[in-house]
């Protein structure tokens, strides 16, 4: 199975936990560091869609944003994610391939008890939305919370975790009111 993590991190030189769990998978894996591939926001939609058909699991990690994703992840999924290739009558290029969200948040205070009063899978929902209108099958997303309080100790498991959640070959998929 071939799995592409796309990785959407602005900040890349500060990263710590996802350049850690990035360098931590297996080197059968591709990575691509779309924020270093397209600092301009430039995206080549054609080359995309060829990294995409050439996957089974196609894995979008970030950090969340304001309860969502990085800009670039967003204007990635406008483009190249299109009416007539990905979705729509003749849209079938992802169907039946695997979709992932590895995701990872500073704070820890998720949940109907917590602060923010949603899980992070509710916050992610718009994600499972697109799959489902692409038709791929939505994956059990990967999610690393509390990163700014994780030691490296910690942190180097969960990338351990990390590697082999993708390297799996049966994963739980998420369903829709979980």
């Amino acid at each position: 199975m071939k799995t592409t993590v796309l990785v959407f991190h602005p900040n890349w030189d500060q990263s710590r936990v996802n350049k850690t769990l990035a360098s931590g998978l297996d080197q059968q894996i591709e990575i691509r560091n779309m924020y270093q591939l397209y600092p301009d926001f430039k995206i080549d939609v054609e080359k995309e869609h060829h990294v995409l058909e050439a996957a089974d699991r196609i894995v979008l990690q970030f950090p969340m944003y304001w309860y969502s994703s990085p800009a670039l992840l967003k204007q990635w999924e406008d483009e190249v994610l299109s009416y007539g290739w990905a979705y729509g009558t003749d849209g079938t290029a992802l169907h039946g391939k695997e979709l992932i969200i590895a995701v990872s948040s500073g704070a820890d205070n998720y949940g109907p008890d917590d602060f923010v009063k949603y899980t992070v899978h509710e916050l992610l929902r718009p994600f499972q939305a697109t799959s489902r209108l692409i038709g791929t099958t939505y994956i059990k997303p990967f999610v690393t919370i509390g990163a700014v309080h994780l030691t490296d100790e910690q942190l180097n498991h969960q990338a351990q975790r990390y590697n082999d959640y993708l390297l799996s070959d049966h994963l739980e998929t998420l369903g829709d009111f979980e």
